[in-house]
């Protein structure tokens, strides 16, 4: 597939609302040019990664739980699962309980961090680092799958180094979703802001895809793939939120943080109904 090339219909790509995002017209699938600076020191200077977690941890640590029901559902424990892009580890830990786990992380600082749990980790890229015959029940992607520039090598490793009717579970962020179709708005009003962080613009790792679930099923059975299930994951959750808030805004006013906060609490059970930002697709080979 060329630069210009839908990954899904092969259509030829429009540009869209920012310099460096394209659209397909055919399917919908979004595409950004942005590149990853992983393991890059400049690039992890901004971050700060003890407030990451405290912000994010409740709220993955929830969906995860969810992910695991749906998974359990579906196949034996103690099978073998291989989580690629593990990052902390916190979807190791809580699998670990069920499955004979493996992760891997290409960050080499997150990698170093995660290795201190003990949890069965290696470092590199996926399928780079796997032996050609090792075989898993279950290849879960939490986050990661929308980062990874040319997902149709990715998804067909993924068919190689599963078992006969192993399981593909990709978690990741939704084009039909609520935010983001507000942050296109704010872009057409001249507030890209909102719609770069969406993409993590400057981020070590920014998005390159955006699906919805008729695009994303799509490009998985051109790979062989059946989808067996699919839903929605929270976005926000009251816990961590104002850490969360606090470390997007940086800088911030606490004028401006505190009653952001405020609404978006009141908002949360109104966004279980709208358009979920982040849905959760599982395919069997």
């Amino acid at each position: 597939m060329s630069d210009t090339t839908c990954p899904v219909c092969q259509n030829t790509l429009s540009r869209g609302i920012r310099s460096w995002h394209f659209v397909c017209s055919g399917c919908s699938y979004e595409m950004a040019s942005l590149k990853p600076s992983i393991n890059q020191i400049e690039a992890h200077q901004p971050l700060d990664e003890i407030a990451r977690e405290s912000g994010l941890r409740a709220i993955r640590n929830s969906n995860f739980k969810k992910l695991l029901s749906k998974i359990s559902a579906l196949t034996q424990t103690k099978n073998k699962l291989l989580d690629v892009g593990c990052a902390h580890g916190w979807f190791l830990e809580l699998a670990q309980k069920q499955f004979d786990v493996l992760g891997i992380e290409p960050d080499q600082a997150i990698f170093d961090q995660a290795s201190k749990l003990g949890l069965p980790i290696r470092l590199g890229y996926f399928p780079d680092v796997l032996n050609s015959t090792e075989k898993f029940d279950v290849i879960v992607f939490n986050d990661v799958i929308e980062h990874i520039p040319d997902i149709q090598s990715a998804v067909k490793a993924c068919h190689h180094h599963l078992s006969p009717n192993g399981l593909l579970v990709l978690n990741l962020p939704n084009s039909s979703g609520t935010f983001y179709r507000l942050s296109k708005i704010f872009t057409y009003l001249n507030f890209s802001g909102f719609f770069d962080r969406m993409w993590q613009v400057g981020m070590p790792s920014p998005h390159v895809h955006y699906f919805n679930q008729q695009n994303l099923g799509s490009l998985l059975n051109n790979q062989g793939f059946k989808i067996r299930g699919s839903g929605r994951l929270d976005t926000l959750s009251f816990t961590g939120l104002y850490t969360r808030l606090a470390y997007a805004q940086k800088k911030s006013n606490p004028l401006v943080t505190i009653p952001l906060y405020f609404a978006i609490c009141l908002a949360i059970p109104v966004l279980k109904i709208l358009p979920a930002d982040i849905t959760y697709t599982i395919a069997q080979r």
